[in-house]
């Protein structure tokens, strides 16, 4: 109801809000003067095509120790009086299908579908001088170091704009399971953007996947009619905003077909796939650890109707979750039960129904932890952490500090080498990389390659090329490919 304001005031008021949207997704000077692509209307095809039709990225939120996880070292129980640098590993070893090769205990599921895919043990994280959450995690997602001038895409979005939809009637790129009303939320919404790409681009958000089918559907009590004369509003409102003056045609005729899209596919039958109760009692079960289990089942969902880019994460929330600053131990036993099924149902029945050979599937974490060295070993700046050198306590026992010099990273299907293990890290403090170091330009060009998308894609932005990878300089791991 609006009361006392006309017509005309209405649209005054809330003009700023539609100027505030304009600025999230492209800066004001690359709005003026809009961007065009390198090769716009070209398949973008490395030579043939991809092989890979779809990512699903399994995000391990807020930091997932390496020794702990997919990287395991020498297992040491807790004794009260112990000696912190002592302890590499606070979880035994468990065999994997792959002969030789360990994981830390209760990750056997996951161990048992490793003939699917690779593991990388030796990504390392970019030393930015300090190691945040926000600007590691920007980093990951953009594959560009916070600050920038420009609003960096997401990987997804890059995606979403360069292949663009499966299904026209499914969002290309959708996120299941992040809210943005936890800490550092404004830092979260920095890189799931589409940034200068356009909102059509820009994520799908299912901060619940229990409530899927809610994000796709009127408000309860919306009939279709008053549904339909609401979308009407709505685009009279854009129409007389300052969109309308100050944005680029590419700009407004984003906002248009993202709109578009979201109402084709609130009155489609398409939208049943985001209904999890749709899935039989036993299946549902077996993915049911929670909302990241249910993620990994509404990501299969999707993928299987017609999803581009999926990112399904474990959420970050500031102490919470792999954010293990203290009680690193009990927190990753939580954790293990919360990933183990559902990633390897996942990709199990991927593969029963014919989808995991052109679906890409990545799992990865922003960095990686130890017990007694914060971040890089050899860096100039060191982060300062309050952690005793005899644990006294068992809260002390685990992974807790930051540290980006060796991470683990899985990949499965659409290209990606079976069985295969690459790179190493140190048996002893620090357990750091020590063969073939992967970085992030090398795993989003790999990504990429997969995919088809030529690695010269570049939008001119402010007058200058602004690339997937910074400068364009990015090379695919080949060595991960098959």
């Amino acid at each position: 109801m609006l009361n006392k304001w006309n017509r005309r005031e209405f649209l005054q008021k809330t003009s700023a809000a539609t100027l505030a949207a304009m600025a999230a997704s492209a800066p004001i000077p690359a709005l003026l003067s809009g961007c065009s692509g390198a090769g716009n209307d070209k398949t973008k095809l490395v030579g043939q095509r991809g092989t890979a039709d779809t990512v699903i990225l399994i995000w391990m939120a807020g930091g997932m120790a390496h020794t702990e996880t997919f990287d395991p070292k020498r297992f040491t129980p807790y004794e009260t009086g112990m000696e912190g640098n002592r302890v590499l590993s606070t979880f035994k070893s468990v065999p994997t299908v792959l002969d030789g090769i360990h994981f830390s205990d209760g990750l056997q599921s996951i161990g048992k579908v490793m003939d699917r895919g690779t593991l990388i043990r030796s990504y390392v994280a970019a030393d930015m001088g300090h190691i945040l959450h926000s600007r590691h995690q920007y980093h990951w997602h953009t594959c560009y170091e916070p600050p920038q001038t420009v609003a960096a895409p997401h990987i997804g979005s890059w995606i979403a704009k360069e292949l663009g939809p499966k299904n026209p009637v499914i969002p290309a790129f959708i996120d299941i399971g992040q809210r943005f009303t936890v800490g550092e939320a404004e830092e979260l919404k920095a890189f799931h953007t589409s940034g200068f790409l356009g909102n059509e681009f820009g994520p799908f958000f299912i901060p619940d996947p229990s409530q899927g089918l809610e994000s796709v559907r009127p408000p309860v009590g919306m009939d279709a009619r008053r549904f339909e004369r609401r979308n009407q509003l709505y685009n009279e409102l854009i129409s007389k905003s300052p969109m309308r003056d100050y944005g680029s045609d590419y700009q407004k005729e984003s906002l248009r077909r993202s709109m578009e899209q979201a109402y084709r596919l609130l009155n489609s039958p398409e939208a049943k796939a985001f209904d999890l109760s749709k899935e039989p009692k036993d299946v549902y079960d077996r993915y049911n650890t929670g909302k990241f289990g249910l993620g990994c089942l509404l990501a299969r969902r999707l993928t299987e109707q017609g999803a581009r880019f999926i990112s399904v994460t474990t959420e970050y929330e500031p102490f919470k979750g792999w954010d293990t600053h203290e009680n690193g131990h009990t927190r990753l036993e939580e954790m293990k039960c919360q990933i183990d099924g559902p990633i390897s149902q996942l990709i199990l029945d991927l593969e029963k129904t014919g989808h995991l050979d052109r679906t890409l599937i990545i799992l990865a974490s922003e960095f990686s932890r130890d017990m007694m060295v914060e971040g890089r070993p050899d860096a100039k700046v060191q982060e300062q952490v309050q952690q005793p050198d005899v644990l006294t306590d068992p809260k002390f026992y685990g992974m807790h500090r930051h540290f980006t010099d060796g991470c683990s990273l899985l990949m499965f299907g659409g290209g990606i080498k079976k069985g295969f293990v690459y790179g190493k890290t140190a048996d002893e403090r620090p357990c750091k990389t020590i063969e073939n170091p992967v970085r992030i330009d090398g795993i989003h060009q790999t990504i990429y390659h997969a995919l088809g998308i030529n690695p010269d894609t570049q939008y001119e932005v402010e007058r200058r090329p602004f690339y997937t990878t910074p400068d364009g300089k990015g090379k695919a791991v080949m060595d991960l490919l098959m």
